[in-house]
């Protein structure tokens, strides 16, 4: 039987009422997620064996969200991203003839939202079940002028868990304002229970090209093709075989259209193998340079290429690139993406 449960953990410092909700289906796997940030804080599997994986970093407590060390370090641990997902250029854009200046908050540029994105937002519960699943449903309201964007933009997102151990979650949003948005979900995954690095990890990624970044990660309009590169993951392969292991992966992929599966990693060691499935054209690979050392859950200690993102989204800088597809949103339309994390048990060898 699916189920959901919800636990008010912590009060905000402005008074708001911050929950732990767990989604739980039959297979024993629970999935736990606070409405501050909409952040999942655990992913965990019941094995075979009775065992229980937890293929997410994060920490054992809703408060450690808001510590000083986590603050100053900052990785964005299975948060919510928004109203913008990854780089844009200078932090500005024009639109409709008017130009708007974002919050720069990395180096020169504008990344995952501004200085409080929708990461550090506390979100409102407005809907819960546990049928035809475990299910959750948060929104948030963005003023007019938040981090500089134009127009008011209420965002909901509902996570799911089914019976087959597929974790989805859906964004959908309206605007009042013509503005742009890419919403997506930054969880960090670690499938040996946040134990070791992922240069082990055997990857697919099916994509042939990517997408070219200056040497501030700001996308620059070229798609460059993977083939003969280290970023062809179109055949599965170790993390590690081709990289540069000071640096690791921190680029974006134009997914390939109809194909059976867009993305897919696993770990020999545990047996996990994790599928993504998107409605979204492009998934961001990121192997965690920049993250740690930082104490997670278990006193694990987390660091460079303790986990990976496959953060799936819209082209990053779109509004600065002509030739990219559409991010604006206007009045009257809705947007709405879904993402689907598919867990298997891989047979015993």
């Amino acid at each position: 039987m699916d189920l959901l449960t919800q636990k008010r953990v912590l009060i905000s410092s402005a008074g708001e009422d911050i929950y732990l909700f767990t989604l739980c289906n039959a297979n024993g796997t629970e999935v736990c997620i606070t409405n501050y940030g909409a952040i999942i804080t655990a992913f965990r599997i019941r094995m075979r064996n009775g065992s229980v994986n937890d293929i997410v970093l994060g920490f054992d407590d809703v408060e450690s969200y808001f510590s000083p060390a986590y603050l100053s370090a900052y990785p964005y641990l299975g948060a919510v991203i928004g109203r913008y997902g990854n780089r844009i250029g200078h932090g500005i854009f024009t639109l409709d003839g008017k130009t708007y200046e974002l919050a720069r908050n990395n180096a020169n540029d504008h990344l995952h939202g501004g200085l409080e994105g929708f990461d550090k937002k506390i979100w409102r519960l407005t809907g819960s079940g546990s049928t035809p699943h475990a299910w959750v449903e948060l929104s948030y309201s963005s003023p007019d002028g938040e981090e500089g964007y134009p127009g008011t933009l209420h965002t909901s997102i509902r996570f799911e868990l089914n019976a087959a151990n597929e974790l989805s979650y859906a964004f959908t949003a309206t605007c009042d304002a013509p503005t742009i948005v890419n919403l997506t979900h930054h969880s960090y995954f670690n499938l040996n229970g946040g134990r070791g690095t992922v240069a082990d990890y055997k990857l697919q990624i099916a994509a042939s090209y990517w997408l070219q970044q200056n040497d501030n990660f700001v996308t620059t309009g070229r798609l460059l093709p993977v083939a003969d590169t280290p970023l062809d993951f179109r055949t599965p392969h170790r993390v590690g075989e081709r990289w540069d292991p000071e640096h690791g992966y921190d680029q974006s992929f134009v997914l390939d259209e109809a194909v059976a599966v867009p993305a897919a990693v696993e770990s020999e060691e545990s047996g996990i193998r994790l599928e993504v499935y998107t409605t979204e054209p492009v998934v961001h690979l990121y192997t965690a340079r920049w993250l740690g050392p930082l104490t997670g859950k278990g006193g694990q200690v987390y660091g460079s290429s303790s986990a990976l993102c496959l953060e799936t989204q819209k082209h990053p800088n779109a509004i600065n690139v002509p030739h990219f597809p559409n991010t604006i949103l206007r009045p009257g339309e809705t947007y709405h993406t879904r993402t689907t994390y598919r867990v298997l048990e891989m047979p015993e060898k």
